[in-house]
């Protein structure tokens, strides 16, 4: 899947993106209620969360149903973070733009490069934090992490915010302090792009 490939003509492709913390599942699940859009459920082989659900929030699989899915040629694009695999099925993706209908991906900042290295024409939307230290009480406070942890999604955060500013594909740039108000702005954003 390295070709380049145009998007089917009648969807839009979307990938919502920013670092672990910026807010970008919670703004994303919203997004979709208020404008029809569907979100592409990624795979991957991290232990679900407390409220999770499989098929909804994530597919949750094995390392090695994941690697069998990568020989296969499965995924849009995949990474490894953190010591899991997270990867976005290809075929729910384009069977979706293929209707007509547009596809928001929420995904990190390296597998938005390689979508967007497929498909030049996905619209990138980088959601942020407005500040270091409200994103490091954000990961505290979701105590999905240990400290160490933590400190490494903080670390990985400042390369990835540059690798993002560095990249043409986003187009627009969400501060997520309010939490409303960044709905509206990204539900206006997919809305209005033609």
């Amino acid at each position: 899947m390295n070709d380049k490939t145009n998007l089917p003509k009648n969807g839009r492709l979307f990938v919502i993106s920013g670092p672990s913390g910026s807010g970008k599942s919670t703004l994303s699940r919203e997004v979709i209620k208020r404008t029809g859009a569907k979100l592409s459920v990624s795979v991957t082989t991290r232990k679900p969360g407390a409220s999770e659900v499989n098929g909804k929030d994530y597919y949750f699989i094995s390392e090695k149903e994941f690697q069998a899915k990568i020989k296969a040629g499965e995924f849009l694009e995949y990474a490894q973070v953190f010591g899991n695999y997270y990867g976005t099925p290809a075929k729910d993706v384009l069977q979706i733009l293929e209707k007509g209908q547009s596809v928001v991906l929420e995904i990190d900042v390296q597998g938005a490069a390689q979508v967007f290295q497929r498909f030049p024409a996905a619209i990138g939307i980088l959601i942020l934090p407005p500040s270091r230290e409200e994103l490091q009480k954000r990961l505290y406070d979701r105590r999905r992490d240990d400290p160490e942890t933590i400190a490494r999604r903080l670390a990985k955060s400042d390369a990835e915010i540059t690798q993002a500013n560095q990249c043409e594909n986003f187009k627009y740039t969400v501060i997520n302090d309010d939490l409303s108000e960044a709905i509206a702005e990204v539900v206006k954003i997919i809305s209005q792009v033609p």
